[in-house]
């Protein structure tokens, strides 16, 4: 082909049009870096975790760590004494699980544990020698951990078919090393989805995801899907290998890899089974302690901080834990899936069954005789055995029963043959009037002793306020607001075994009524009212709640979802389970997420003044001082604004008040490398939910002050963590990292954690408040409703008592709504109930912000509630624009301001210097800028260079 002419002058046009979009895109990115400096600069400054203090910080994690793993695993059965093993027993390790096991879980809750012990070399280190053959062929096999955190979920349970792997040589083999085989199972979790309650589905699974954009779920090899079946039962593959193991071998140890409880009915199938232990996301040297565990020299002391029942499935808040859909009605009489104006999918979620969580329901369903305890449940609530036995015994004359306390020492003897530690448990039972929801057991105190030699003693203190008893009166029988109240009748105070098994009577007493409507409780700061009835009733909510009433009569009328056909805007059609709503409802909807009142303010607050005042001068003045107002003053509206969006792992630094960047780290199982890239992490410590099966608050406050000094020694200060949301199922996909499905359990653990951590200088962001008990459809701002006795004695309860015990100084909002209103805009929970009832002084972050995401995230909503920064992640995008033409949301900005510098300066960050020193990425960027620009230039200059010569001349492209 022959060559075609281009004119000088489209040349010119071209090659300029390419040099203008250059020069365009130079300055929007570095309007970006200018914009981002301070994340930037604190995301990349160099952190040596080679230090003196980073190796002492570390290597003391790493020996806490291994405590609280020695005292988290369980021992759930041990018949015929088959624990511990011999010294030097051979044993056979059945379960692919053994060779990739689970540490923790995915997502902001998981750890960096490619330095943590292994299970082979943990048994190993104990003496116990462990078939190498077997362990080779299933290493053989090249299964893979799936992938379960945010960006998807791959739920397959990787085990060899168990028709082509457990042949007749490989049995045989196994036989001739030993008659001993360990049975080891894995199960896993992660931020974003709740584990499947159905093993079958599409496919939709794409490991290229992004956490703004989940991809879907996989649910395992085709032989293992099955819709009867979900994910914390057995697997088919597991069951063929469980029917090879147990038809050649009679004694066999389970061990359970498992955070979430799992369903464990078959084992009473097989007598070959001899113990079971549990061990939860282990951490560092979790897998050590097990080792020790199964030969006996370290005896278990861990104890079940959830149910064991026989169906995971029957518990009522079962019924409605899940995807749910509103649905509306077409005009033609289809139905459609309801969404928001900004195209928000509304999901909602029903709880349903009240109060009656966990071991409350099946404890009082039993004592009502509407349930046989035993064909229910297999290990209750606070159960575990040893590997000795205790004599509790209630002190003489050591009962003090008062108007504000009751108290008991209970004497625990060891009488058995070798040492151990025991749990304390105390119990009280109120009574049952039908004007409240009571449950007819709940945990008001525990303890844990020492180690105690065999024949040695040793006396535990346990006690609760008196106040701890009385329930929340949401309906309002005993006052017209709402209040909680000690109503009328006996109380008993038992010592206790486990929920189920009554150890003695402690005490009984016949109280008169008490109303807490007047002076409210001795620790809230403002009388505590109904707050929440505007947000959780009308349209949409819960019409039957799981009453005690008649032996739980009402049982079967919780369940208020219908299955609907709707048509998708394609014109196919789907099933949905969900509920029927008008048009004014998601208008309702609309106008709770999205319409900003007007302003009440009549001026905006000073800024920008000069009164010389800097925040270092603030260290431990009063939260309600009024010298902070004349500093609030100096703050200009540009600080105003940068300190509300720029909240992502860090808060903004503040040049008028000499307010330094700090710098803040998820996440709740230690300092952890969530956000890839990020140049540290920490020692990978036990799941919380391990933490939590300790029973011991000492361990509590060891790992708090263990991660504290890490924090401190690494230069960071806020720590994301812990995360103290409830077990409602055995499901949810974060169990892991929540403590219980108690209430006080997890409020007592957290707050040890949260004042330890906080003795080191850094604070706290406790996460996530509030009622973000599931993760399916989290992140749609899931309508979460729920009665305000449910509320506030279940899921509100662990962060009161962390704030009020432990003085926590930080919260993460959450993504869901309570109602119709997101969690993070909600001014009864933000502000009333936090706040001014609790007496938090501290700031609020939200859960992860992206605007083009999470449009419901309104944040003009949430300043004015009292939500005070986004976190907005490293390199924010999806930043909103801040309407600072509103006086109200200046004021409240304002407000945000002052719990972010309260914060900072009664932390160790206030010590930090604000450096003036340039940091390398920037220098690095204005010689990149340099050599761009003059590249510009000279492109500019050639192009044009020519241009004295005719327009006629033209240069030749092939």
């Amino acid at each position: 082909m022959g060559k075609k002419k281009m004119s000088k002058k489209k040349f010119r046009i071209i090659w300029s049009s390419v040099l203008s979009l250059l020069l365009v895109l130079a300055i929007g990115v570095n309007g970006a870096l200018a914009y981002y400096s301070d994340v930037i600069t604190a995301y990349f400054s160099e952190i040596d975790i080679t230090s003196s203090e980073a190796v002492a910080a570390r290597e003391h994690s790493t020996e806490v760590a291994a405590k609280i793993a020695d005292e988290g695993i369980i021992l759930l059965q041990n018949k015929e004494s088959a624990l511990p093993f011999a010294e030097g027993t051979k044993v056979n390790v059945f379960g692919w699980s053994f060779t990739d096991p689970i540490y923790g879980g995915a997502g902001s809750g998981g750890t960096d544990a490619s330095t943590a012990i292994t299970p082979k070399a943990g048994l190993e280190a104990a003496g116990i020698e462990i078939n190498e053959e077997l362990y080779n062929a299933y290493v053989e096999t090249e299964l893979e951990r799936p992938e379960i955190g945010i960006e998807g979920q791959d739920f397959t349970i990787p085990e060899p078919k168990p028709e082509d792997f457990y042949t007749d040589a490989l049995i045989d083999q196994a036989k001739e090393f030993s008659d001993t085989a360990v049975l080891f199972i894995a199960r896993s979790g992660g931020e974003g989805a709740d584990l499947p309650q159905s093993l079958f589905g599409e496919d939709t699974y794409d490991p290229n995801g992004s956490p703004q954009g989940p991809t879907g779920q996989k649910f395992g090899f085709e032989d293992d899907q099955d819709p009867n079946k979900h994910y914390l039962e057995l697997t088919n593959r597991e069951l063929g290998m469980l029917e090879a193991v147990t038809e050649n071998f009679d004694n066999i140890i389970l061990v359970v890899n498992s955070a979430n409880t799992f369903e464990l009915d078959w084992i009473e199938d097989y007598n070959q089974i001899k113990s079971v232990v549990n061990i939860a996301g282990p951490g560092q040297s979790g897998f050590g302690s097990l080792g020790e565990v199964l030969v006996g020299d370290l005896n278990p002391s861990g104890r079940t901080v959830d149910v064991y029942a026989y169906d995971l499935q029957d518990a009522p808040a079962a019924t409605n834990f899940g995807d749910f859909d509103y649905v509306v009605e077409n005009a033609d009489g289809t139905y459609s899936t309801a969404s928001d104006d900004q195209g928000v999918p509304l999901k909602y979620v029903d709880l349903t069954e009240g109060i009656y969580v966990g071991y409350r329901y099946y404890e009082t369903a039993a004592e009502e005789g509407s349930i046989d305890y035993d064909e229910k449940v297999l290990y209750p609530f606070g159960y575990g055995l040893s590997y000795t036995t205790f004599d509790q015994e209630v002190v003489a004359d050591s009962v003090i029963w008062n108007d504000t306390e009751v108290s008991v020492d209970v004497e625990v003897t060891n009488t058995g043959a070798v040492a151990g530690k025991e749990v304390v448990q105390l119990y009280y039972s109120p009574p049952y009037t039908g004007n409240i929801e009571r449950s007819s057991i709940n945990l008001a105190a525990f303890g844990k002793t020492d180690e105690l030699e065999p024949g040695e003693s040793e006396v535990v203190t346990v006690s609760f306020a008196v106040e701890d008893m009385a329930a929340y009166d949401h309906n309002k029988a005993f006052s017209s607001d709402g209040a909680y109240v000690l109503e009328a009748g006996e109380y008993q105070v038992m010592l206790m075994n486990n929920s189920h098994e009554k150890i003695a009577d402690v005490a009984s007493q016949t109280l008169s009524e008490i109303v807490y409507d007047e002076t409210g409780r001795s620790t809230d700061e403002q009388i505590a009212v109904n707050q929440f009835d505007e947000q959780v009733t009308g349209e949409g909510s819960i019409d039957t709640y799981l009453s005690r009433a008649d032996g739980f009569a009402n049982i079967d009328e919780i369940d208020q979802n219908v299955m609907f056909t709707v048509t998708d805007e394609d014109g196919s059609t789907k099933e949905v389970v969900g509920k029927l709503v008008d048009q004014e409802f998601v208008d309702m909807v609309n106008s709770k997420r999205y319409d900003v009142p007007a302003d009440t303010h009549d001026t905006a607050p000073t800024t920008g003044v000069d009164n010389g005042l800097m925040l270092q001068d603030f260290k431990e003045v009063a939260y309600d001082d009024e010298s902070w107002e004349p500093l609030l003053d100096q703050l200009s509206v540009d600080e105003l604004v940068d300190v509300v969006i720029h909240g992502g792992y860090r808060t903004a630094e503040i040049a008028s008040v000499g307010k330094p960047a700090s710098v803040d780290y998820d996440g709740p199982a230690g300092i952890s490398n969530f956000i890839s890239g990020s140049p540290l992490s920490g020692i990978p410590f036990p799941a919380e939910v391990m933490l939590a099966s300790t029973w011991n608050i000492d361990l509590a406050e060891a790992m708090g002050e263990a991660i504290g000094a890490e924090a401190q020694a690494y230069g960071v200060t806020g720590w994301y963590g812990p995360a103290m949301n409830i077990h409602r199922t055995a499901f949810a996909g974060r169990n892991f990292e929540y403590y219980s499905e108690d209430p006080y359990l997890s409020g007592k653990m957290a707050a040890a954690t949260t004042e330890a951590y906080q003795s080191q200088g850094g604070f706290v962001v406790m996460k996530h408040y509030a009622l973000n008990d599931q993760e399916d459809n989290r992140t749609y701002g899931v309508l979460t409703w729920g009665d305000e006795q449910a509320i506030r004695e279940i899921y509100l309860k662990p962060f009161e008592i962390a704030v009020k015990e432990g003085g926590a100084l930080g919260m993460m909002s959450s993504f869901n709504s309570i109602g119709a209103v997101w969690a993070g805009a909600d001014r009864s929970l933000m502000t009333e109930v936090l706040r001014n009832e609790w007496g938090f002084r501290g700031l609020v972050n939200t859960d992860f912000f992206i605007l083009d995401a999470y449009p419901y995230m309104n944040v003009e909503l949430a300043l004015r509630a009292g939500n005070d920064i986004l976190l907005t992640g490293v390199a924010p995008f999806g930043v909103p624009e801040v309407n600072t033409d509103s006086n109200d949301t200046l004021w409240a900005m304002r407000d945000a301001a002052k719990n972010v510098m309260y914060t900072i300066a009664n932390s160790s960050a206030i010590d930090d210097d604000m450096s003036t020193a340039t940091p390398q990425w920037i220098i690095n960027t204005i010689i990149i800028n340099i050599l761009v620009g003059i590249g510009i230039i000279l492109g500019f200059y050639f192009t044009f260079r020519s241009s004295r010569k005719r327009d006629e001349e033209s240069v030749s492209v092939a």
